[in-house]
C-alpha cells in the first residue's frame, strides 16, 4: 500500500504540517521555479551554442583548414606548455604553503595564512604590469609561467588550507603510531585527502590560464585568448577568430571532464560532526628559518613586487595622476557595474539554487551543470557570443549596459549559486512549514524565515561576483557601451600606451577594492570547510 508523502518526506496530514492538515506550499509554485531555472540554463548555454553554430556555418572544409594550420599548432603548444608547467607549480606552492600553515609549528602561522591568500587581490594583468616595470625585457613562456604562478597559486592554497583545517588529525596520528614518519604520513595519508581540493584548484588555475588576456598580452606571449582578441580587432568577428574560439572551448570542456574523472569515487567526509581532535603540529626544528624565508620570498614576489611598483609609479606621477575628472568616473562606473551585476546575478541564481536544495534530482543537477560549463568559458568567448547575437538578432541592444550585465551574469553565476545553495541548506524547509502552520502565508514565511537565514550566504556570493566584475577585462572591452570607463579598461588603455604613471591609480584602486573581498573569500572557505 502506497503512502502519500509531503515535501518534507512525512506522511500527508501528519502533525508536522499542523493546522488544517494540508501540506505547506512553497513560496513560489514549483513549476514557476522550474521554468525560471530552465530559462536561466538555456540562457547560460548561449556562448556554447554560438561556438557550435559558427563552426557549423563555417563549413567542414573551411573549419578544418583554419583549425589545422601552423598558427593554431603554435598557440596550442604555447597553451599546453603554459598549463603543464604552471598548474604543477601552483599545486606545489599552494599545497606546500597550506601544509606549513595548518600542520606545522610555523611561527606566525595565523599571519602567513592570510598573507598567502593576499596575492589573489591583485589582478593578473596588474601583476604583469608590475613585473614589466621591474624587468622590461620580460617575454615568452617562462615569463608567462612566472606571472601566472604568482597570480594563481592562491586558488590552490585557499581550498587546500581549508581542507587541512577540516581533516581529523586522528587519521594522521594513527598512521604515525604504526611507524610511519612525517613525510610518509604526508604523502600516504594527508595528500590523498586533499585530492578534491587539489583537483578543483588545478581546474581553476587551468581555466584562468585559458581565459587570461591582459597579463599575457603585456609580455607579448601568444595564447588562444590573445590571438582571438587580435583577430577580433583586425577583422571584427572574422572566421579565423571564431575557429580559434572553438578550439579554446574544446580545451575547456576537456579540462572539465579531466577534473571530474580526477576526483575519483572515494568518500572524504565523516558521518556526523563528532568531536574532532586537535591537530598536532609538526615541529620544524632546523627547517623553521628556511620555511620562513621561503614564504617571505613567495609573498614578496607575489604581493610585495606588484604593490611596490604600483606605489612607485604613483609617487613618480605625483598629484597629476589623481585627476578627479578621470579616475572618479571610472571608479563610480566600476562600483555601479559591480553592484548591479552582483545583485542581478544573485537574483538570477536563486531559482536554480532553490530547486537544487528543495527539489534535488538529476534534472536540477543538469541545470546546474549547464551554468558551470558556461562559466568555464573564457570571457572573450562569452563576449564574442554576445557581440554576434546582439548584432544579428537584437541590433538595438548592441553595446548597451544591459548586454554587459548579462555577460557578467553568465560568467560569474556559479559564484552566487554555490553560496546560495549553502545558505538555503542551512535554512531547513521544516522552519517554513512551522511558520505556515502558524497561519503565515507561504510568501510571508519565505521572506521572514528562509530569506533571512540565507541572506548572509547570498551576500557572500554577491561579494565574490562583485570582486570578479571589478577585475574583469576582456568581456568589458568587447561589450561596454561607448564612453564606458571602468578601472580595468582605463588601466588597460593607459598601460597599453606605456603610460605607467597614469595607469597606477587604477591599479591601486582595483587592489583596494579586491582586498576585502579576497579576505571574505578566505574566511568563507574556512567556514565552509568547518561545517
Amino acid at each position: 500500500m502506497s503512502t502519500d508523502l509531503s515535501a518534507s518526506g512525512t506522511p500527508a496530514g501528519s502533525t508536522t504540517t499542523a493546522g488544517k492538515g494540508k501540506r505547506p506550499r512553497p513560496p513560489f509554485g514549483v513549476s514557476t521555479v522550474s521554468v525560471l531555472a530552465i530559462l536561466t540554463a538555456l540562457f547560460s548555454l548561449l556562448p556554447l551554442g554560438y561556438v557550435v553554430y559558427m563552426t557549423a556555418a563555417t563549413g567542414w572544409d573551411t573549419a578544418v583548414e583554419l583549425i589545422f594550420r601552423p598558427r593554431v599548432a603554435e598557440l596550442l603548444l604555447n597553451t599546453i606548455l603554459l598549463m603543464v608547467i604552471t598548474v604543477p607549480a601552483c599545486l606545489v606552492l599552494g599545497v606546500g604553503g597550506a601544509w606549513l600553515v595548518e600542520r606545522t609549528k610555523l611561527r606566525g602561522h595565523r599571519w602567513w595564512a592570510v598573507a598567502l591568500a593576499a596575492p589573489l587581490a591583485i589582478p593578473a594583468f596588474v601583476n604583469s604590469y608590475s613585473w614589466v616595470s621591474a624587468v622590461p625585457s620580460l617575454a615568452g613562456i617562462w615569463s608567462g609561467v612566472l606571472i601566472a604562478t604568482l597570480s594563481y597559486f592562491p586558488l590552490v592554497y585557499i581550498p587546500a588550507a581549508a581542507t587541512l583545517g577540516r581533516l581529523d588529525p586522528a587519521i594522521e596520528q594513527s598512521a604515525a603510531s604504526l611507524g610511519l614518519g612525517p613525510w610518509a604520513v604526508f604523502f600516504r595519508v594527508v595528500l590523498p585527502q586533499l585530492r578534491i581540493a587539489m583537483s578543483g584548484g588545478a581546474l581553476l588555475v587551468a581555466l584562468h590560464l585559458l581565459a587570461e588576456y591582459g597579463a599575457f598580452a603585456m609580455i607579448r606571449f601568444d595564447t588562444f585568448t590573445t590571438a582571438i582578441m587580435v583577430q577580433f580587432q583586425s577583422t571584427f568577428n572574422g572566421t579565423a577568430g571564431n575557429m580559434l574560439a572553438s578550439v579554446l572551448v574544446f580545451l575547456c570542456l576537456i579540462l572539465l571532464v579531466v577534473e571530474v574523472r580526477s576526483r575519483g569515487t572515494a568518500r572524504y567526509a565523516r558521518i556526523g560532526s563528532g568531536a574532532q581532535a586537535k591537530a598536532t603540529r609538526m615541529p620544524l626544528g632546523l627547517y623553521q628559518v628556511p620555511a620562513q624565508l621561503a614564504l617571505l620570498a613567495l609573498t614578496v614576489l607575489a604581493f610585495g613586487v606588484p604593490v611596490w611598483f604600483v606605489l612607485r609609479w604613483i609617487v613618480a606621477g605625483g598629484l597629476d595622476v589623481w585627476a578627479a575628472d578621470e579616475f572618479i568616473p571610472a571608479l563610480l562606473q566600476t562600483l555601479m557595474y559591480g553592484a548591479v551585476g552582483a545583485l542581478v546575478t544573485t537574483i538570477v541564481a536563486f531559482p536554480m539554487a532553490y530547486l537544487a536544495v528543495r527539489r534535488p534530482s538529476w534534472f536540477s543537477k543538469m541545470l546546474e551543470l549547464s551554468n558551470y560549463i558556461t562559466s568555464s568559458l573564457p570571457g572573450i568567448v562569452v563576449g564574442l557570443a554576445f557581440v554576434t547575437v546582439s548584432i544579428r538578432v537584437l541590433p538595438g541592444v548592441y553595446q548597451t549596459a544591459g548586454v554587459l550585465i548579462a555577460a557578467y551574469v553568465l560568467l560569474f553565476l556559479p559564484r552566487a549559486l554555490v553560496n546560495l545553495r549553502a545558505g538555503l541548506a542551512q535554512a531547513p524547509k521544516e522552519l517554513d512549514e512551522a511558520a505556515q502552520s502558524l497561519g503565515k502565508a507561504p510568501l510571508v514565511s519565505f521572506f521572514r524565515v528562509t530569506l533571512r537565514l540565507s541572506a548572509p550566504a547570498a551576500a557572500g556570493g554577491a561579494a565574490l561576483v562583485f570582486l570578479a566584475i571589478v577585475n574583469e577585462l576582456t568581456a568589458t572591452l568587447l561589450l561596454s557601451p561607448n564612453g564606458t570607463r571602468t578601472l580595468a579598461t582605463e588601466f588597460w588603455s593607459k598601460s597599453s600606451e606605456i603610460d605607467y604613471t597614469g595607469a597606477a591609480p587604477y591599479a591601486l584602486l582595483m587592489i583596494l577594492l579586491s582586498a576585502p573581498m579576497t579576505y571574505l573569500l578566505f574566511q568563507q572557505s574556512k567556514k565552509v570547510a568547518g561545517q
